[in-house]
């Protein structure tokens, strides 16, 4: 399996919604980059954010923003020590 770069720009996208999540929904502008607005419905198709374009995230997809978070963190090179 390898990371397509629709794949990569869903991954990126929930993790500025998690990161931006606050009681306002986080939306994308109509005349955002098309990849942006694309990767959006796919994640609203999946069932991973409220609205077509963006919203906020729904249980699923706080649940796979939260599984990035953990692979990031578990990818990331450690702290080197001074």
């Amino acid at each position: 399996m390898h990371l397509d770069p629709e794949l990569v720009e869903e991954l990126n996208l929930l993790m500025h919604i998690l990161t931006n999540s606050s009681p306002e929904d986080v939306n994308i502008s109509a005349n955002a980059d098309p990849a942006m607005i694309a990767a959006a419905r796919r994640l609203f198709d999946k069932g991973l954010v409220s609205t077509e374009l963006g919203g906020q995230l729904t249980d699923a997809g706080r649940e796979a923003a939260d599984h990035i978070v953990r692979l990031t963190n578990l990818m990331s090179p450690p702290l080197e020590p001074i």
